[in-house]
């Protein structure tokens, strides 16, 4: 398919781009942050020089100056016969899991991935897996379920939440989006309509539009969600996946009360809808407060996504399934289309961590607090006119600016060091620009010292854009 961009939408696009002296610098930034964003999606064809030029009002030596910088920097490719066509760099990180393997500048900071450092305890996880390796050597190696001695952990830790499971409902895979990859290839056909919550994990919205769904998104800005506009979205679309995540919600840290989620649960019956519940962040609390029950005790047919790689660590790369018996059947073929089953190394460390789990949590809940702080009283000091939630969990505030201009603060605050998410990245169907996400997964330290940034990038930013309202109260708890 021919896909492309008009000159007038893509003049209406870069109006929120930073004005930026020479112009071909601005429009080069604004289409930039256009691509990586998404907006632009990489293969769209752009308009011609000649057609911008008109629509921007500027001359053309500017335009093709902006599109020599893009091209110079592999955000625009010549095609024969197709003309000026956007792509994403190899080394472009737009969301918080799309990481730059290589080497990046240490003076950097990024703030667009949610996620913490190893915890204490993890070494001697891999030590004692070490140990234990001898004795699955005479086997194949291959457990595409997953490792019995983790499954039986897994299930025993929904037990202890009030979720009775077997292990023969667990599923092992490499991470929570190859969990999420397994489900859509399993039970999401194309032109399915899925509903995710807005804003909600640009990786699964992502992963939503590439298995050919079509995609809503219910506003979740408020505490409540699920009785306001989830189930209105539920009732009046009937869709047939919803994705959602009720416990600390990434990026809003909302997290969802039992008799919300019974409400939720009721409206996803009587719809149909197949309830795709991500638990990713449900071992983050942070403040003394009472869990609720899972949601999948609210909705027994739900099928819930769990990861290792924020109670625990990334380097770890192993998710999981649960799900209802009848449904294993069907995400087991499915899951081998993809893989074969996860490094049995790390699967019999992660068993170890899952035995230390009060202690390695503890920990991790000590430093997310100071962070959390931290970032807090930077935010109140240096942006007071921005607006959040502190939340009791979770790893990240989501902050809303005084006008909509998260997606022109991400290109300033890149020349101040800072590499940021901007709001829209999070839209399953556009907007939020008047958002951005702060995670609190960093030291104290190196929070305040991004804070400073983020004030300073602020300030440039031109008045066109930034609010001349008297600030407001940068705490709402």
């Amino acid at each position: 398919m021919d896909r492309r961009i008009s000159a007038p939408r893509t003049a209406a696009l870069l109006g929120t781009a930073p004005e930026t002296s020479p112009a071909y610098a601005g429009i080069a930034d604004g289409l930039r942050m256009l691509i990586s964003d998404g907006r632009i999606p990489a293969g769209t064809r752009l308009p011609s020089e000649r057609e911008l030029t008109d629509a921007l009002g500027v001359s053309r030596t500017t335009v093709t100056r902006a599109y020599t910088t893009l091209k110079d920097r592999g955000y625009l490719a010549s095609r024969q016969g197709s003309g000026t066509v956007a792509q994403v760099p190899a080394s472009a990180r737009v969301t918080d899991s799309l990481l730059n393997p290589e080497p990046g500048d240490p003076s950097r900071i990024d703030l667009t991935c949610a996620a913490p450092t190893a915890p204490p305890g993890v070494l001697a996880a891999y030590e004692a897996a070490l140990a234990e390796l001898p004795r699955h050597l005479p086997e194949f190696g291959y457990f595409p379920s997953g490792v019995p001695a983790l499954r039986e952990a897994i299930a025993r830790r929904y037990d202890e939440r009030g979720l009775p499971t077997e292990p023969e409902q667990i599923l092992v895979t490499s991470g929570a989006l190859s969990a999420l990859a397994v489900v859509t290839r399993a039970f999401i056909g194309v032109g399915d309509r899925v509903l995710l919550e807005s804003p909600s994990y640009p990786n699964a919205i992502m992963a939503m539009r590439g298995s050919g769904a079509r995609v809503a998104g219910a506003d979740v800005g408020e505490p409540g969600w699920a009785t306001s506009s989830v189930v209105d979205w539920v009732t009046q679309l009937r869709p047939a996946s919803a994705y959602l995540m009720p416990d600390w919600h990434n990026p809003t840290g909302q997290l969802m009360g039992d008799e919300h989620r019974g409400r939720l649960a009721h409206a996803l019956r009587s719809a149909g809808t197949l309830a795709i519940i991500d638990e990713t962040m449900v071992e983050l609390s942070i403040d003394e407060v009472p869990m609720p029950l899972p949601f999948a005790a609210h909705r027994p047919d739900a099928i819930t996504l769990g990861s290792a790689s924020k109670a625990f660590w990334g380097g770890l790369r192993i998710g999981w399934i649960r799900a209802p018996q009848a449904r294993m059947a069907a995400l087991i073929t499915s899951r081998l289309t993809l893989d074969l089953g996860v490094p049995v190394m790390e699967q019999l460390a992660l068993v170890h961590l899952m035995r230390q789990r009060e202690s390695v949590l503890a920990d991790r809940r000590r430093q997310l607090a100071e962070s959390r702080a931290a970032l807090v009283s930077a935010m109140a000091s240096r942006l007071p006119s921005w607006c959040f939630r502190i939340p009791a969990g979770g790893l990240s505030l989501w902050c809303e600016l005084p006008r909509p201009s998260s997606s022109a603060l991400a290109v300033v605050a890149e020349r101040h060091g800072v590499q940021l998410a901007a709001g829209p990245l999070f839209a399953p169907e556009g907007g939020l620009d008047r958002f951005v996400r702060l995670p609190f997964s960093q030291s104290p330290a190196r929070l305040v010292d991004a804070v400073d940034r983020l004030a300073a990038a602020w300030d440039d930013l031109p008045t066109a854009v930034r609010s001349r309202r008297k600030p407001a109260p940068a705490l709402v708890t």
